[in-house]
């Protein structure tokens, strides 16, 4: 339903640059409140953008100058129509979401605690985590909103056992390096099919935690992106965040940040010389002392 309302906003969108209505390049969001009541002006009859721009609420009325420039267009009675329908549309989009939403947040919230089988007569079978604590559990996870960990449990699950480790959910899942070889040479690592929901799921999850400022994830990102590009690294991304899943789910815990410095500190020394050599070549002689720590 997300996807189906994201095609009718492009649809929308279309249709105002038909009209010469450029409403999309100042709002960052055409169905936000301050977009919403505009196209409604506009569909009343107002042509006026001085009046169509005051209609803009918050952050958008910095924008006034360049709303009133936006706003000059000429909408034809079947553009008009068209513009009724996917507003229609969208209206009807959100609400169903919304619903859907609240169905799958019942659900959640409903303790039906499983118990899987022991591995020996010595283990006693442990109680797998209600769907609303794995859910809180992968919020804690930069990029995850509360849609996407539900997204991501409904295609993998509570129960971890079920695979030996991180590596295998990863593989099922289709998020790592593909095998492909051929008398010892390696082929191709084009990434195995799997679900394209989760797929999904995780790269969304990716793009979000990149944004994210000093954080271990965007700094992963941005290492990859330098010598991968930014496609493979959103995969990579993806990855990580599926084996953190793993784990915060098979060990029942919230996740930890390490911050934007944990592979600086990893390999501190080689950093420190690589950088030492840098300048070096660059006609500087480097002598480097530790900073005194302010108490």
């Amino acid at each position: 339903m997300v996807g189906d309302r994201a095609r009718v906003v492009n649809r929308l969108q279309k249709v105002l640059e038909d009209t010469n209505i450029k409403l999309g390049d100042v709002a960052t969001d055409i169905t936000g409140q301050s977009a919403r009541a505009m196209l409604k002006a506009l569909l009343a009859g107002q042509t006026d953008p001085v009046k169509l721009a005051n209609l803009a609420k918050g952050k958008m009325r910095a924008k006034l100058a360049a709303l009133e420039e936006a706003l000059v267009g000429v909408i034809e009675p079947h553009q008009q129509f068209l513009l009724t329908e996917l507003l229609a549309q969208l209206d009807s989009l959100d609400a169903a979401i919304t619903r859907v939403g609240n169905e799958i947040a019942t659900w959640m919230e409903r303790d039906r605690l499983a118990s899987p089988q022991p591995t020996s007569q010595q283990d006693e079978p442990k109680k797998l985590l209600t769907w609303a604590q794995a859910v809180v559990l992968l919020c804690t996870i930069p990029g995850i909103s509360q849609r996407a960990a539900q997204g991501i449990l409904a295609e993998i699950g509570r129960d971890m056992t079920r695979f030996p480790a991180a590596a295998h959910l990863a593989s099922w899942a289709g998020m790592c390096p593909g095998n492909h070889e051929s008398a010892g040479k390696r082929l191709s690592g084009k990434t195995r099919k799997g679900s394209p929901y989760l797929r999904q799921l995780l790269v969304e999850a990716a793009n979000a935690a990149a944004r994210t400022r000093n954080t271990y994830l965007s700094a992963h990102y941005h290492r990859i992106t330098a010598r991968r590009g930014r496609k493979r690294a959103l995969i990579a991304v993806g990855h990580t965040i599926l084996v953190i899943i793993y784990h915060l789910l098979s060990q029942r815990m919230s996740y930890e940040e390490l911050g934007s410095n944990y592979f600086d500190e990893r390999d501190r020394q080689n950093m420190e010389k690589r950088l030492v050599r840098r300048l070096e070549k660059l006609g500087y002689q480097v002598e480097l002392q530790p900073a005194a720590h302010v108490a």
